[in-house]
């Protein structure tokens, strides 16, 4: 079994899926750089904010203030650089560096398609997607390839292959499958839609969206790979992500989606496309027939093991939820990072009480004096935002003359459609607690069970 996986990936294949991907995401990610900054959203996010809520563990990723522009155009360039094959490798580490350090600035902004996007750019770097149809293998004839190691394609197919599938497992879960929660609460609100208004006001339609919804994750993989039901997958990628670009604000996602997983069709189809753009473009078409063979060599050895560790990762990653008691749509630990998308709705509320333990004395604050609106949104219902704002709020006071300030919330949130209930332990001091992987038992039980993967 092993030995036959071997020999698959091994096999020399076309370049041209590689040089077609290449290109698309870099337009993509370019577009929407410029999107992000055109809309003004580097300042709202990044700048104005007072304080932003960091990731455990990357605590010294700090804010740049205005200079987070100077970011957003390294990573232009860098998106740039990528569909272009042009510094390849340089271009995907200017990527990688300055995409990622800008999500890992503040996780209140944090996506699904914003952590796939990384992970991508990092693959990328160790993938010779420049080997065919770039600046770099007109530079540079000696890397060019016309043939490469199936490896190579293999990977972005079953890096997407892993982001569907999880999606569908995580769907298989009683509130979306017996309830149809969230999708009863998201849809009737799109009453405004022309044609669709209607129909999302009926309950069959919320049932049939959750039910499609998850067949279509888990099913989308197999679809794609094999060649007699290649084009039924990609017709029903298409209409599936226009759906939902249709009916939530979730910006380039669905067009990074569809453009991604024209890398599942043969390698004719996307010489066609190159021969396409060569026409217009009217570039010169370097003839070549070069194979790039897959040799044991300690750089690829160290290569190999390095994308086996990277994948055995993403399949293991998504549950380490099952290492923490409650309700992991209720505590949220090991929610991120796990391909869990748009499976809660919640709604919270989230009251901070300040205590001088020296004068016997308290008082309350008024949470827009430090967050934005969208902040205090997700604070309110995410645990470890409740806590690092706690931490936050302590430093503040402390500086503002309370010595040992002692902090304390008030807390609601309701869950998928159901009454609110309290949250965080009111007793508790937050200035007490500190940040780590192990359970956050100062969450109060959520007294309801939600069955699935």
């Amino acid at each position: 079994m092993i030995a036959k996986l071997l020999t698959y990936l091994k096999t020399p294949v076309k370049a041209a899926p590689l040089a077609v991907f290449r290109i698309v995401f870099g337009l993509i990610m370019a577009y929407a750089i410029v999107r992000f900054v055109a809309h003004g959203w580097v300042y709202d996010f990044y700048i104005k904010p007072k304080f932003l809520f960091s990731y455990y563990g990357f605590e010294f990723i700090k804010p740049l203030g205005t200079y987070t522009y100077a970011l957003f155009a390294i990573a232009f360039v860098g998106a740039i650089g990528i569909a272009l094959g042009w510094y390849y490798r340089t271009s995907c580490l200017l990527f990688f560096l300055s995409f990622t350090y800008i999500e890992l600035l503040d996780k209140t902004t944090y996506l699904n398609h914003y952590y796939f996007v990384s992970l991508v750019a990092f693959l990328l770097l160790f993938i010779p997607a420049n080997a065919y149809f770039s600046i770099d293998a007109r530079r540079k004839p000696q890397i060019a390839y016309t043939y490469i190691p199936r490896l190579y394609i293999f990977c972005i197919q079953f890096l997407l292959s892993i982001v569907y599938f999880y999606a569908g497992l995580a769907k298989i879960n009683s509130d979306w499958l017996l309830q149809a929660m969230p999708l009863k609460i998201w849809l009737p609100a799109k009453y405004d839609i022309p044609i669709l208004g209607n129909l999302l006001q009926q309950e069959w339609v919320h049932y049939g969206m959750s039910w499609t919804g998850m067949l279509y994750d888990l099913a989308i993989p197999f679809l794609l790979f094999y060649r007699n039901t290649r084009l039924f997958g990609f017709l029903l990628v298409i209409g599936f992500h226009l759906l939902t670009r249709v009916l939530f604000p979730i910006g380039i996602f669905p067009f990074v989606m569809i453009g991604a997983t024209l890398i599942f069709f043969s390698e004719h189809h996307h010489e066609r496309w190159i021969a396409f753009i060569q026409k217009k473009l009217q570039l010169k078409k370097i003839d070549s027939n070069n194979f790039m063979q897959w040799k044991a060599t300690f750089k690829n050895r160290i290569l190999a093991w390095g994308l086996t560790w990277f994948f055995l990762l993403q399949l293991v990653l998504p549950f380490r939820y099952l290492l923490y008691p409650g309700e992991l749509f209720w505590t949220e630990e090991g929610f991120r990072f796990s391909w869990r998308v748009m499976l809660i709705e919640k709604a919270g509320y989230a009251q901070f009480k300040i205590v001088n333990p020296e004068t016997n004395t308290s008082f309350r604050i008024q949470n827009s004096d430090f967050l934005t609106s969208f902040q205090e949104k997700q604070m309110q219902t995410q645990p470890d935002f409740i806590l690092q704002y706690a931490h936050f709020l302590e430093k503040h006071y402390r500086e503002s003359g309370i010595k040992n300030p002692q902090i304390y919330v008030e807390s609601y949130v309701a869950l998928n459609g159901r009454r609110s209930r309290p949250y965080i332990n009111p007793k508790v001091d937050l200035t007490k607690i500190k940040e780590s992987f192990k359970h956050k038992n100062w969450i109060l039980p959520f007294n309801d069970t939600i069955y699935g993967l």
